[in-house]
């Protein structure tokens, strides 16, 4: 049986902007049982496929990919905002819903040997992951996959992840 995480997922209206609605999932990993079962969930989807890096945007994407990469024995890959990394580093820009960003990755954290997946803690309008998604291609390196705790299907992420790559898109948990 599959946990049920929607009661810990918490709607903010109006955050950080008017007009969108924040899922705040610190209850989720607050949650001894819930947060394990991300892990679980997530690794146990990918097993198998020959992960050995997972990579995670700043910052809630490091709460579940690292644990998901041990979980797998695979190496994490922070993802970091501009300026936060000492050495050359790969840059993608990507849309938020309520501004523009950037991540970076060291130029050496991947090689083309490596297979990736992807983890973060939600998808929405699949700006970041898209982001995510140059960065991993810019190495060389195979994308193996993309695994989620929430997707916020209603705003269409996979549509937009899809420009980008044919990898799959794993989430435990699908707002509609």
């Amino acid at each position: 049986m599959a946990f049920e995480y929607e009661h810990l997922i918490i709607d903010l209206p109006d955050y950080p902007v008017p007009g969108v609605v924040f899922k705040d999932i610190t209850p989720v990993v607050a949650d001894p049982q819930a947060f394990a079962s991300t892990i679980d969930g997530i690794a146990d989807h990918f097993i198998g496929k020959g992960i050995t890096k997972v990579i995670g945007a700043e910052a809630r994407g490091f709460i579940v990919g690292a644990p998901v990469a041990a979980r797998l024995g695979a190496g994490f890959i922070p993802a970091r905002k501009p300026g936060k990394l000492p050495r050359a580093t790969y840059r993608a820009d990507y849309q938020l819903e309520y501004g523009s960003d950037a991540l970076e990755i060291h130029q050496d954290a991947l090689s083309p040997d490596d297979v990736v997946l992807i983890v973060d803690d939600l998808v929405a309008t699949g700006g970041t992951v898209r982001a995510l998604v140059k960065l991993v291609q810019e190495t060389g390196a195979t994308l193996a996959g993309m695994g989620f705790l929430l997707e916020l299907a209603f705003l269409n992420p996979r549509k937009v992840i899809a420009e980008e790559t044919d990898a799959e898109v794993f989430s435990l948990v699908q707002a509609s």
